[in-house]
């Protein structure tokens, strides 16, 4: 089942995802770090993309940036598949670096700039690579420390995110430090990490209200933004691109994920899809049923294909739980991100 391709409409803000495959380290050391995050500068330079937001971790990398007149793929390309080749060489290995897709999501600038920002700038603390917030500050894989001098990158463009905070560069600092500081208490705002309807309108709450009034939304898996937003951008792209279906791609996550949690649990996926009464698999269905449809968005009818079981066991499942909530109150919430709300 193919994935939709990328929507790759120069000028378009995009915040990038890189893996390393199979959850691999993409950085051994210092070195590489250097090396990748000059690839990331000189490649900037060359294709006019403004980097605005960026992160290096251990085993994967976050970029906000607009792209230039060639394209994110050609920037991407370019990026990966020069530092792989150096990487490869320098630790000698061979085979793949990183995941063939990297995970790109066009954003809406007026809404989720800031708070794009300051998550992927926040990235390095949540992982523990930074022990506290000052230390953040001069964590030096990120652009945090370039925004606040602790760092120096020319293509990174500071200036872009300080405008919203002012003109004078001591008040500026202080206004974007505070800023991050409080989404910092936010936790991980999985929201920001794609797009689609759920994340787009804030949650399966607001879904639901927006069903309960009868209102549409139109969205896309490839795209963080209003309905008008999610428009404007198909009626850029060429017709081929639009006709397509982007569920397809999220299918596709969703069975991926299906098969990891089938591996972890030592069931495999023929026996689960099979009805299997197995004590591992009722667990697993049920778990899986609320995950698909409450944090992925998937039907009801969808759901049951991947697990292999009727759309109406798949009712039935959101049914107990709801009864389960009432009669239990406050201990079991169904929500996007936790199946159980434990």
């Amino acid at each position: 089942m193919p994935r939709g391709p990328r929507l790759d409409t120069p000028g378009t803000l995009h915040h990038v995802m890189v893996r390393g495959i199979d959850g691999c380290q993409i950085v051994m050391d210092d070195d590489d770090r250097e090396f990748f995050v000059y690839r990331v500068g000189r490649l900037a330079e060359e294709t006019n993309t403004n980097i605005y937001a960026w992160a290096l971790m251990t085993n994967h990398a976050h970029i906000l940036l607009k792209s230039g007149e060639m394209g994110l793929s050609s920037f991407m390309r370019k990026l990966l598949t020069g530092y792989a080749t150096w990487y490869n060489q320098r630790h000698k290995r061979h085979g793949h670096l990183f995941q063939n897709r990297y995970k790109s999501i066009i954003c809406e600038e007026e809404p989720y700039f800031l708070k794009l920002v300051s998550y992927i700038h926040l990235n390095p603390l949540r992982a523990g690579l930074a022990g506290s917030f000052d230390e953040l500050s001069r964590y030096r894989w990120s652009g945090h420390a370039v925004i606040l001098r602790y760092a120096r990158h020319d293509w990174q463009d500071v200036g872009a995110v300080l405008k919203f905070f002012g003109e004078n560069y001591a008040q500026t600092k202080a206004a974007y430090l505070s800023f991050v500081e409080e989404a910092s208490r936010k936790g991980h705002q999985p929201e920001l990490t794609g797009g689609g309807l759920i994340r787009s309108v804030g949650g399966w709450s607001e879904v639901k209200s927006l069903r309960q009034r009868g209102e549409k939304h139109f969205s896309d898996e490839r795209i963080l933004g209003s309905g008008k937003f999610v428009r404007d951008i198909l009626e850029q792209v060429d017709d081929s691109v639009k006709g397509l279906v982007p569920a397809a791609g999220l299918r596709k996550e969703v069975a991926e994920e299906l098969l990891k949690r089938c591996e972890a649990l030592g069931v495999s996926l023929h026996l689960l899809q099979s009805g299997s009464k197995r004590r591992e698999c009722t667990a697993l269905r049920k778990e899986f049923a609320v995950k698909s449809v409450m944090e992925f968005g998937l039907t009801y009818a969808e759901t049951a294909r991947q697990l292999g079981i009727s759309t109406s066991a798949v009712n039935q499942i959101f049914r107990r739980l709801a009864s389960m909530k009432s009669s239990v109150k406050n201990k079991y919430t169904i929500s996007p991100t936790s199946p159980y709300g434990l």
